[in-house]
């Protein structure tokens, strides 16, 4: 073999040690860096030697975060054989917005600065890498002007809303199905605010609530209760029921829709409750005895009566079908006035009652009549059974008295015919009733056993 021979020869395994007839760098130093250190327990940043088999080809690599435009190293160092990585003089991320940015190149210390291009559009690299921005404003743009349009459309139209509401209140109760009922509880422009449970009772609860600067009370009817609902109404907007001894009615709502529908009869509220919570915790006097007595017994006689020729029309004779002390309510100078009207019945003069059931009420102050079967299905009979009920409403009266002249109640137990004397006088002479029609009604005989 000749010099020539072996010069060319020399120049080809150099030429193929180098690398250069493959069109590639060696790769010997990666710039390193680990922003994790102190967990992995290495240096923070430096020059890393690059180690591998020999056949093998090294590379740098760069991985970083951009959070809100900021960017954050992550790591660099040395890089593993990796074809992605082959022929790359420049570490440039070409993906579209990576949680994770990563880089890899050929050639010493190429992860020196990085490069973020997703469209595949590599310029000429600076000494100060630049990350471009993601489409992050694109995004928020397109994602909240739609959401917010919308706010603003559903807030304007909630306020027309309520405006008109406002501005053309609807018919407190109309005859018929009242409709779908307001949005807010309102009761023409006045806000209504439930406060507190007062009473449970067959037909539904009663609230203490707030009405502008006074209180209220609040009876709330379960849907399937619409008729005991209905019926307390049409007692109510009959003309002549606006009396001292009936309980002033302020109203009636419908609220809620579909299945969760509630009926609200809204009256006045009375802090003393009924009678019969009030002879749960008191005893009355003799003075406060007669007192109750008449209010309770005006009360009735006026329900019960006919009036003609009224300013507001004509008022019928009412039967309430379930007098009790529980339905008899107390204003705070123990003025008694009646209420719950759910089972009452009116009679109009030459108009039928309707197809009423007869044995209905409370049966502790059902009338003996009523609780055999044996009613007849006519005014003064209802009239009567409304009277019997009365009687045993004094009786509980009487029956928490402490008597005249302040004696005790073992002592008021000697006084008790001249206690039933005075209310059978109070009961003849309010009722107006003559002394052969009082010697028929039953509950004479009751209050003849005190």
């Amino acid at each position: 073999m000749g010099a020539a021979t072996k010069l060319v020869f020399a120049v080809f395994l150099i030429s193929c040690s180098s690398g250069a007839i493959l069109g590639r760098s060696e790769t010997q130093e990666c710039i390193f860096y680990n922003a994790n250190w102190e967990t992995d327990k290495t240096n923070r940043s430096g020059i890393e030697l690059c180690y591998g088999d020999k056949d093998k080809r090294r590379h740098c690599f760069a991985t970083w975060k951009n959070i809100s435009g900021t960017i954050e190293i992550v790591k660099k160092g040395c890089w593993l054989d990796d074809i992605n990585c082959y022929d790359r003089t420049d570490c440039i991320e070409k993906k579209d917005s990576p949680d994770v940015f990563f880089c890899c190149c050929e050639g010493n210390m190429c992860n020196q600065h990085f490069f973020y291009f997703p469209e595949m559009e590599v310029t000429q690299p600076t000494s100060n890498p630049v990350a471009s921005k993601p489409p992050l404003f694109s995004t928020l743009l397109y994602s909240l002007v739609p959401i917010m349009g919308i706010a603003v459309i559903i807030l304007v139209s909630f306020w027309m809303y309520r405006h008109h509401k406002l501005a053309y209140p609807p018919v407190l109760v109309p005859t018929q199905d009242p409709g779908p009922p307001p949005p807010s509880p309102l009761m023409g422009l006045k806000p209504l605010q439930l406060l507190e449970i007062k009473a449970r009772g067959r037909f539904g609860c009663v609230w203490k609530a707030q009405l502008l600067n006074e209180y209220v009370a609040v009876k709330i009817f379960p849907i399937q209760d619409k008729q005991s609902w209905q019926n307390e109404y049409e007692i109510y907007s009959l003309p002549g029921m606006k009396h001292e001894n009936i309980l002033q009615f302020i109203g009636a709502e419908k609220r809620g829709t579909n299945i969760d529908v509630d009926l609200w009869l809204i009256t006045a509220f009375h802090e003393k409750g009924s009678l019969t919570d009030f002879l749960k915790a008191n005893v009355v006097s003799w003075n406060e005895l007669c007192h109750i007595a008449e209010s309770m017994a005006r009360g009735l006689a006026y329900l019960h009566e006919d009036i003609p020729g009224l300013k507001d029309g004509h008022k019928p004779a009412i039967s309430h079908r379930d007098i009790k002390s529980k339905n008899v309510l107390l204003k705070n100078n123990l003025t008694a006035c009646i209420a719950d009207f759910g089972l009452a019945l009116k009679f109009e003069a030459g108009k039928s009652a309707g197809d009423t059931h007869g044995q209905v009420g409370t049966r502790r102050y059902m009338a003996p009549e009523v609780l055999e079967g044996a009613i007849n299905f006519q005014r003064d009979a209802f009239l009567r059974i409304d009277m019997y009920a009365m009687g045993l409403v004094l009786w509980e009266l009487a029956s928490r008295c402490t008597a005249s002249d302040g004696v005790n109640e073992l002592e008021a137990l000697s006084h008790q015919p001249k206690l039933i004397k005075h209310v059978k006088d109070l009961w003849m002479s309010t009722c107006c009733l003559s002394r052969k029609r009082w010697a028929s009604i039953p509950p004479l005989k009751i209050c003849r056993r005190l």
